[in-house]
């Protein structure tokens, strides 16, 4: 768990984080979701203490971060930002191997946890264990970057705009990754984006930042259904907002069980949008709804998408 408790930070006399509380519980992903200025970078790197404090407490599962010096507490905390900020002169592997190395990890350790995180990224090990920044596509290096946050198991994974300067189709595919990464291993994560899209992809928890303060915290579906005010329902966008609701429920929520259709099975955890795309691709408004075993158990409708 993360406690931001009444945090402030200035810069030459100007507040840019004012009196921010905030507690994301374990295995969230919580989004900091806010335009330029809005001080949403900034209280990520206060978190690893790359920024200190003017006032206020952080604590990190029941810690407060000052009692622990800078080296150790970023130790424990992976660290992604937008360059990947991967050592130019160093491989993949040595790139990937350095926190646990500083660690004193047993080299065999190292060995294993690096060919682990390899497979984990779909980077092969055969092909990309040797290679060098400059000879991977800005896709594979966002990929190793995140990877090598990873590298020491820590609890927490701490992201400042990751994705934000490759290009659309490589961006889903990160976002899909760190998806998969998220399920598969429970790490807590604070992500930060301008991007209302990636934050509702992401996010369990989206907290949405202007001048240094939070102007609401809650999740996805709630912060689309009920923003608390004109700033936040501006920033989520109205224009839209349907197909935006449409990504966040799951056809599992509509499912008509028992009945029938015809063609390739939706899964059930497929979002409404996902099938709206099958449907409008295949010129059909019924689809066949399969369980996680594969098993059809039931069939959607267009109707149902806005039902």
């Amino acid at each position: 768990m993360i406690e931001l408790d009444h945090v402030t930070k200035r810069y030459h006399g100007r507040t840019v984080v004012n009196d921010l509380s905030l507690t994301v519980a374990s295995g969230e992903c919580c989004v900091l979701l806010g335009s330029s200025g809005s001080g949403k970078s900034t209280t990520l790197r206060m978190i690893n203490r790359l920024v200190g404090t003017d006032a206020g407490t952080i604590r990190i599962g029941g810690t407060d971060i000052t009692t622990l010096s800078p080296e150790k507490l970023r130790r424990r905390i992976g660290y992604a930002i937008q360059s990947t900020g991967l050592f130019p002169h160093w491989t993949v592997w040595d790139n990937i191997a350095t926190v646990p190395r500083l660690l004193k990890w047993p080299e065999t350790r190292v060995t294993a946890r690096v060919g682990e995180l390899l497979d984990l990224f779909r980077l092969d090990p055969a092909l990309y264990r040797g290679k060098y920044p400059h000879q991977l596509s800005g896709g594979e290096q966002q990929r190793v970057g995140v990877a090598r946050a990873l590298a020491a198991d820590p609890d927490l994974l701490l992201m400042d705009e990751p994705f934000a300067a490759v290009d659309p189709i490589t961006r889903d595919a990160l976002q899909t990754e760190l998806l998969r990464v998220h399920r598969g291993t429970g790490k807590t994560i604070v992500f930060v984006t301008h991007d209302i899209e990636e934050a509702l992809r992401l996010a369990t928890s989206i907290a949405v930042m202007d001048q240094g303060r939070i102007v609401q915290y809650a999740a996805p579906l709630d912060l689309l259904e009920h923003p608390i005010n004109q700033f936040v329902r501006d920033f989520v966008g109205q224009r839209g907002i349907g197909l935006k609701l449409l990504s966040l429920r799951r056809v599992g929520e509509r499912i008509r069980r028992g009945e029938s259709a015809t063609g390739q099975p939706l899964p059930a955890d497929a979002s409404l949008s996902e099938a709206l795309a099958v449907m409008t691709a295949q010129r059909t408004d019924r689809l066949p709804v399969a369980d996680a075993a594969g098993h059809t158990v039931g069939a959607i409708t267009l109707a149902d998408l806005v039902r």
